[in-house]
């Protein structure tokens, strides 16, 4: 019988069939199906009564799986001491299968399941030990109530199924603590993102301007497709905020945020950024390297600066945001690259078009979705919450905290037009952390140049669209916000709103009604 056993199922059809529980062990609530399916496949081997998979856990073998006629719940609980047992501690350190004789159980040190199973003496037993690289995991046992001993031949056969079992649970091991790992990285690097890029999320969705929440409302569901986003503005408006923003609302959250600013890096290695190189694609490159596009599998690639991309590689670029594929540089493999797209860029891409430095086809691509952020003198009404966002943000980087900006000094901010937008508010609220010993700022702690009043601020303003003209309610509003903003809330009096917009208090007061512009604690600052 043991011969047609051997001959039906051969060694390379157990390897075959082994492949099946490597592959299924991901976690480890997975191992107790992996043991399941190992006393399944273990029928096609051989014929038992009883088949019991224990593992070692602190000088014990304890029972975890069981299969057969004679498998019980207190079979499935049954624990050994190694000690009371020297020939299954044999079996683990020879890491070699043994078949029981009559004489083994007349004379050993007794059967395993004494007092769990009344089996007869001189019945079919095998132990065969569970090992893999340097570590025993535990034992199977297999028996039968008839009273013969196992053939050599089968227990070989059972030896080498042993050994893949094991090995399936070292892979098991050794992928849980990767596991581990992976997510501990992963929560390291969600924390430093956090601490590096803020909470651009609250200030977006918490903003006072209108202009600001209606791009938060737009960000979010376009956040929940993979359509490429073209982000615009002028710099310092906090382009790349936004992008993390999106993607920490979209379902690739978990998955890498890899930026990549194209004026920074030479146009002779923005290729390799991109899309990686092998080994040899030209000097320095002494071993492979994967691109952004690469180390973004799965997540978002944010690529800053888009305008500034040379015209040779933007066809490149095209191909890899339609087909999903590329050739690193140096190679003619293809790698696929599963990445969601978000552009920004500064540069007029339509002027760039008609001067022939940026593809059509490539900013019809990205520019499926665009979203435009205003600039800071748009938006004066969000200057205390920035400067709170600001503040808690460098607080993290400088240790200087519980600074805060008094209303004198929102004011002062107020009268500036803000050129570099929130970077730069950002550096003066910095500098004048540095600077001032009190931890509140006033209007000297901020060395910033004065609007002359009655001088007007030229502004290119963005092109109107169809959709998004303002109504001139709305441009009134938001006019006497911002002058209520800058006067914190004050109508009456010299420098009060009424007196900065040239209108009679009762008039103004009148007007905000009307508008919708009912209360004045809110524009001051605290």
């Amino acid at each position: 019988m043991a011969d047609d056993i051997v001959s039906s199922i051969t060694r390379a059809e157990l390897r075959r069939d082994a492949r099946n529980p490597i592959e299924l062990v991901t976690s480890e609530e997975a191992v107790a199906e992996l043991l399941r399916r190992g006393l399944d496949w273990l029928t096609r081997v051989v014929r038992f009564d009883l088949a019991t998979l224990f593992l070692l856990r602190e000088g014990k073998l304890v029972a975890v799986a069981a299969k057969g006629p004679l498998a019980s719940d207190q079979v499935r609980h049954h624990e050994l001491r190694l000690t009371d047992f020297p020939t299954l501690r044999q079996a683990l350190e020879t890491r070699r299968a043994r078949a029981f004789t009559q004489e083994d159980h007349a004379h050993g040190d007794g059967d395993p399941f004494d007092g769990v199973l009344d089996l007869p003496p001189g019945h079919s037993c095998m132990v065969v030990p569970l090992c893999a690289g340097e570590h025993c995991y535990g034992l199977l046992t297999l028996d039968r109530t008839e009273c013969e001993t196992y053939p050599q031949a089968v227990v070989d056969l059972v030896e080498v199924y042993g050994q893949m079992l094991a090995t399936s649970l070292q892979e098991a091991e050794q992928k849980n603590t990767f596991e581990r790992l992976h997510r501990r990285e992963h929560e390291h690097a969600r924390l430093l993102e956090s601490q590096l890029g803020g909470d651009e999320v609250g200030v977006l969705e918490t903003s006072r301007s209108p202009a600001v929440r209606e791009l938060a409302l737009r960000a979010r569901q376009v956040a929940e497709t993979d359509t490429p986003v073209l982000l615009l503005g002028e710099t310092g408006t906090g382009k790349e905020r936004l992008a993390r923003a999106v993607h920490r609302w979209s379902a690739r959250a978990e998955g890498a945020f890899v930026t990549l600013n194209c004026a920074a890096i030479p146009a002779g290695l923005l290729e390799s950024e991109l899309f990686g190189h092998v080994k040899g694609a030209f000097t320095g490159a002494t071993r492979d390297r994967a691109g952004r596009f690469q180390m973004a599998h799965g997540g978002t690639l944010f690529l800053d600066e888009v305008g500034e991309l040379p015209v040779e590689l933007q066809a490149k670029l095209l191909r890899a945001l339609q087909e999903k594929t590329f050739e690193p540089v140096g190679s003619d493999r293809t790698v696929r690259a599963d990445v969601r797209i978000l552009a920004a860029t500064h540069v007029d891409l339509q002027k760039a078009i008609a001067q022939r430095s940026f593809r059509e086809d490539l900013y019809y691509r990205l520019s499926v979705f665009p979203l435009r952020l205003p600039p800071l003198r748009e938006r004066l009404e969000d200057l205390p919450l920035l400067c709170t966002f600001l503040l808690e943000e460098q607080a993290k980087r400088t240790g200087r905290r519980g600074m805060s900006v008094t209303p004198e000094g929102i004011a002062r901010l107020s009268a500036y037009d803000w050129p570099g937008n929130i970077r730069e508010l950002a550096n003066a609220l910095e500098r004048a952390t540095i600077l001032s010993r009190k931890p509140e700022l006033g209007a000297e702690a901020f060395d910033l140049p004065i609007r002359v009043p009655g001088t007007p601020v030229i502004v290119e303003a963005p092109p109107l669209r169809e959709g998004m003209v303002p109504t001139l309610e709305e441009v009134q509003r938001q006019h006497i916000l911002r002058v209520l903003t800058l006067t914190q809330g004050r109508i009456y009096g010299p420098g009060g709103a009424a007196a900065l917009l040239g209108l009679k208090p009762s008039t103004l007061q009148s007007r905000m009604k009307k508008l919708g512009i009912a209360r004045l604690e809110q524009y001051v600052a605290k």
